[in-house]
């Protein structure tokens, strides 16, 4: 029987096994894959998803398992970002005939866009007088964050309490949409915001830093790593873990909030808590694989153990999914976190017209103007080639498409 996967060797490095069969596939990110894969501490194999494209030292789509060390770099900047879906027991009929309204009542109850102003009140992207659910929501991260920052001062003046429940920018979107079954579903996408960014940042410098101390030599200086044993070592596991628990309580804020912010627009009430899937797509974890513990960074990917769900998303415009996972041991129990870009955010803006963005958004209530032509569906892999690509790791449970989509 044929693999599903393809493998990249070169001799002396470690084996890069790929599900990119029939998706556009970079040279950029193989050369990327390639040496990740000449790391002395990698397990076995990394594992390429179909949605692999060119990142920042690691490839985004990248399943990295290490024993001995971490590459920060490869976990990224924004910590924990991942999915949240929840559906309601709602139907399309119920939903109101203009949603235009319910675009602008879910953008009011959460804060979204950029933050050119840091800790201002009228900064858009963060919370100016903190609602109550949201100081609430804080508790059960205070502690530590108080035990960080006694270690870390400089993350007292990052964006923390204030960016929980709030959604960002970028690629980070809400979205209101309808399954096989014309079910009402609230699909968000966030992750550990202003302070998760910090403390990405922070450890990658201290990781380069170390490799210039001791003249370790890499293909990429953002290969730089965290061996295990260290004091580094320990602080940034500590650090991540709870920004990853961040980012998973900053999705249950907003999904809340969007919730009420659903209900209000709705006269029928509703409920919401039949099927809901919380799951980081950004994030480090202690798994064993192989008969061996190992830590498994997973760049843009989402683990699928057997029976385990996820949720893959298409882009504006286009189908997601609702997956289980197959178990599948040699992608180390791991899908793609999404289709993936095909061209970066410069190009898009300058091949895409805003009449082709239009055009490719048509019945969805989102927002049709330049600054989210880098968004639009033709910037990234076609989700039908990604999801048949990785037909042995995950089986598709729901399929969504959106009428509504808020983008910071």
């Amino acid at each position: 029987m044929q693999n599903s996967y393809e493998v990249l060797y070169n001799k002396g490095d470690f084996p890069v096994k790929t599900w990119t069969r029939g998706v556009p596939f970079d040279e950029n990110a193989k050369k990327q894959l390639q040496n990740i894969a000449t790391l002395p501490f990698i397990h076995k194999w990394i594992a390429a998803m179909p949605d692999a494209h060119l990142g920042r030292g690691a490839t985004i789509g990248s399943v990295i398992p290490t024993v001995g060390a971490i590459v920060p770099a490869a976990v990224g900047v924004d910590i924990g970002c991942g999915m949240m879906a929840v559906k309601t027991s709602l139907t399309a009929a119920q939903l109101p005939d203009n949603l235009a309204p319910l675009r602008s009542r879910i953008e009011a109850a959460v804060p979204h866009g950029h933050n050119p102003m840091r800790n201002k009140k009228d900064d858009k992207g963060s919370w100016g007088n903190m609602p109550k659910d949201v100081v609430q929501a804080w508790q059960p991260l205070q502690a530590d964050f108080q035990i960080m920052t006694d270690k870390y001062p400089f993350l007292k003046n990052t964006n923390n309490i204030n960016h929980l429940g709030t959604l960002g920018g970028g690629n980070h979107f809400i979205e209101i949409c309808l399954d096989e079954s014309d079910a009402v579903w609230v699909m968000l996408h966030s992750g550990s915001r202003g302070v998760g960014n910090r403390i990405g940042t922070y450890f990658i410098q201290q990781a380069k830093k170390d490799m210039q101390r001791y003249f370790i030599n890499l293909p990429d200086k953002d290969l730089a790593y965290i061996p295990e044993g260290s004091t580094m070592f320990r602080e940034y596991t500590l650090s991540v873990a709870w920004a990853q628990e961040f980012a998973r309580i900053n999705r249950e804020v907003m999904m809340q909030r969007v919730l009420g912010a659903l209900q209000d627009e709705v006269p029928t009430p509703f409920s919401a808590e039949s099927e809901a899937v919380n799951c980081h797509h950004n994030y480090i974890s202690r798994e064993n694989h192989y008969d061996k513990n190992v830590w498994v960074t997973r760049k843009g990917a989402v683990r699928a153990r057997k029976g385990e769900m996820g949720i893959i998303p298409g882009s504006m415009g286009a189908k997601s999914f609702i997956v289980r996972g197959l178990g599948n041991k040699e992608s180390f129990c791991s899908c793609s976190h999404g289709a993936g870009r095909v061209m970066s955010r410069t190009q898009a803006r300058k091949l895409i017209s805003l009449e082709e963005h239009r055009q490719a958004t048509q019945g969805v209530e989102c927002r049709k103007d330049n600054q989210v032509i880098d968004e639009t569906p033709a910037a990234y892999k076609p989700i039908d080639a990604v999801m048949q690509a990785q037909a042995d790791l995950v089986e598709i449970v729901h399929t969504l498409k959106q009428v509504v989509c808020v983008k910071g």
